[in-house]
């Protein structure tokens, strides 16, 4: 006997950090919003200001359903916690009931992206492990297409894949609070999430390879890992033959 489907969910908040992204962070948003009219019930952004010394917080000011907190961690592990902390804190609806969802300031999600999050909740899921993916450009450099090349060949069948991003990551609050939540480390925090869940008694992980969310193919992230780290690897492996048939 399969075991009964968790309470449908009735709020989400989207929880986005954010270091010095004044540029980006406005494509963030409108991607954010235009996923927010997808579904029928409440969705909140809440930006964490990472020691941001730029205009961040002076553009996010008036912007309907976007709300801000300031985190002085200088780090993404922590700066996600406290967003989720205060999201769930001000949420009225019951954690087993609340969806966060988590993406980053360089990124842009597609216009289904909450509404299939929402929809694999409403099935059972605990945690939805998504992908990403970069945006094409005419002067796109070997080191992308290597990137997307080593990437894909990893994406199975019926959605497997062994991706963890915090781009694209959702987790029922409920969950969340039962594993501790992110912790405060400078890296891998959506990792070590993923993993604390998967061993969580009952808990069922769900990964998806549809609507992956853009983020940024820049060479210098604002993380010491992830996509960005992988790229400018793979950009200076692409460097090296080149500079050795010129030598």
């Amino acid at each position: 006997m399969s075991p009964p489907l968790p309470p449908p969910v009735q709020q989400v908040a989207v929880v986005v950090p954010a270091r010095n992204e004044q540029q980006l962070l406005t494509g963030c948003l409108a991607a954010l919003a235009a996923a927010a009219e997808r579904v029928t019930v409440p969705v909140t952004v809440l930006v964490v200001l990472d020691r941001c010394t730029d205009g961040t917080a002076e553009m996010l000011a008036g912007r309907p359903g976007v709300r801000s907190v300031e985190s002085l961690a200088g780090g993404v592990g922590a700066a996600r916690a406290t967003g989720a902390a205060h999201a769930i804190a001000d949420t009225g609806a019951l954690p087993s009931r609340t969806w966060l969802a988590c993406t980053d300031a360089d990124s842009q999600v597609p216009p289904s992206w909450l509404a299939h999050h929402l929809d694999l909740a409403d099935r059972g899921a605990d945690l939805v492990l998504g992908t990403v993916d970069l945006p094409p450009a005419e002067d796109d450099g070997d080191h992308v297409g290597g990137w997307r090349a080593a990437y894909r060949r990893l994406l199975g069948p019926g959605g497997r894949h062994p991706h963890v991003h915090g781009a694209n990551l959702g987790v029922r609050c409920s969950t969340y609070l039962a594993v501790g939540g992110f912790l405060p480390v400078q890296a891998h925090e959506d990792r070590l999430l993923a993993r604390a869940v998967t061993h969580l008694p009952g808990a069922r992980v769900v990964t998806t390879t549809a609507h992956p969310v853009l983020t940024s193919p820049r060479l210098v992230s604002r993380a010491p890992l992830g996509v960005g780290a992988d790229l400018r690897a793979l950009a200076e492996l692409c460097r090296r033959p080149r500079a050795a048939v010129a030598e």
